[in-house]
């Protein structure tokens, strides 16, 4: 029997483009960092070893999440600058130089997938430890993604990027759970790629299209859920895979949380610790209510997550949102949003979260316009910021860390980090 392979979880990299929210990996789904959930899954499937690589601003926060962990072997190595996956990748050489023939299952923390795929993986290598294995995610409709060339047996000759939807080579997207059978010549394919003057950073890609004019690459074809966090509106997208886990569990009230009487709870809910669902109140499944939180008279939270200590204010409601640890919220509507950890919205305030013309939402990432493919989407702000009375906010608007939002402001446009934007009013007093 083959050995398990060794787990590479790529967990660095520059998580601009998620602005205005911080690390990924470290981004919570309930009680835990999405990374330490990961690394959790992957434990129950049987994988005993990990390296994860991180970035210089996260090393220390990974290090504290995966000290308790005592069935993993976890290493940690950084890369320190964002030079691609390849570079991230030979990160890790130094790790197996005792054992070059080690097979590895490479992986990105932010792609979320069902178990399955994993199983699926683990059993093929089972069956052949020769090949290398990439997971193909079977797509009717065109997706702006590498596409594998692929013969009826499932043997993979090469993978195209982007080709459009007219020239497909196959209906399988290739995303990055790849089983590799030796990484010593993984590592020397990337670093032929490396030595090459070609600008480009897609060493990895070009080091795999190499090995497989030489090795036996295998497509395990997936159709299940996968959803990846590489924008910020696709914490909704990871937010709702995990609001499908409390599907059929019922209501799961923690024994120290207080439900009034006359509040309601409605299908599959989670109730944490301490939280307290005060009268006239309503929590809609399936929805997760973290430890300590407030969920004020008559308010309402549905399809959402609200995470610990946040308050869920009089008459607030709270629809398909995700919402970070500590953010306070009072007589406001909050639809199809996310808030990071420390956010202000106060009384009167609205994220709107539709077009007039009813057509997907906008939103600008690092300066270009991106369609989020979402027909709804509110909005999405930053830690610590404070938006004051009665403002709204514009559908796929960014509000930065910090920022400070006045009165009765309509935020057409992002906002960068602790920027103040306002309204000038003139008061007149007549007779």
């Amino acid at each position: 029997m083959a050995e398990t392979p060794v787990l590479i979880i790529l967990a660095g990299g520059a998580s601009s483009r998620m602005w205005p929210l911080r690390e990924k990996s470290l981004m919570k789904f309930g009680e835990h960092p999405l990374l330490l959930t990961q690394l959790r899954r992957y434990a129950d499937l049987g994988f005993r070893e990990v390296v994860i690589v991180g970035n210089l601003e996260n090393r220390t926060d990974i290090a504290g999440l995966v000290e308790g962990m005592t069935d993993m072997k976890v290493e940690i190595v950084v890369q320190p600058e964002p030079k691609g996956m390849g570079d991230a990748i030979l990160k890790a050489e130094p790790l197996f130089a005792n054992r070059p023939n080690t097979a590895v299952y490479v992986n990105q923390i932010h792609d979320v997938v069902e178990d399955k795929l994993h199983l699926d993986m683990l059993a093929a290598h089972q069956s052949d430890a020769t090949s290398t294995y990439l997971a193909g995610y079977e797509m009717e409709d065109y997706f702006p993604g590498g596409y594998l060339v692929v013969d009826d047996t499932g043997l993979i000759s090469g993978v195209v990027e982007k080709p459009g939807a007219d020239k497909r080579p196959s209906k399988l997207v290739t995303f990055v759970a790849h089983l590799h059978s030796n990484v010593s010549q993984l590592f020397e394919a990337i670093k032929t790629e490396y030595a090459k003057d070609i600008p480009s950073d897609d060493h990895y890609e070009r080091a795999m299209d190499a090995l497989m004019k030489q090795q036996k690459y295998q497509v395990v074809r997936y159709s299940g859920q996968w959803k990846a966090l590489k924008f910020p509106w696709h914490v909704l997208d990871i937010m709702n895979i995990f609001l499908e886990q409390l599907r059929g569990k019922g209501q799961q009230v923690a024994e120290s949380a207080f439900v009034a009487p006359t509040a309601s709870l409605v299908g599959d809910v989670y109730i944490g610790e301490n939280a307290k669902i005060f009268p006239g109140a309503a929590v809609v499944g399936p929805a997760y209510i973290g430890a300590n939180v407030i969920v004020g008279n008559n308010a309402l939270v549905r399809n959402s997550m609200v995470l610990s200590h946040s308050n869920v204010g009089f008459t607030t409601e709270v629809a398909r949102s995700y919402v970070a640890e500590h953010v306070d919220m009072h007589a406001c509507r909050v639809l199809d949003s996310v808030f990071a950890s420390g956010v202000n919205f106060s009384a009167g305030c609205t994220t709107a979260n539709l077009r007039i013309d009813h057509g997907t939402v906008g939103s600008r990432v690092k300066g270009n316009k991106i369609d989020t493919g979402r027909d709804k989407l509110g909005a999405i702000i930053g830690h610590g910021a404070f938006i004051a009375v009665d403002a709204m906010t514009m559908p796929g608007v960014k509000i930065g860390e910090g920022a400070q939002i006045g009165p009765g402001t309509h935020v057409l446009q992002d906002v960068a980090d602790g920027k103040r934007l306002y309204v000038k009013q003139e008061i007149v007093v007549s007779d």
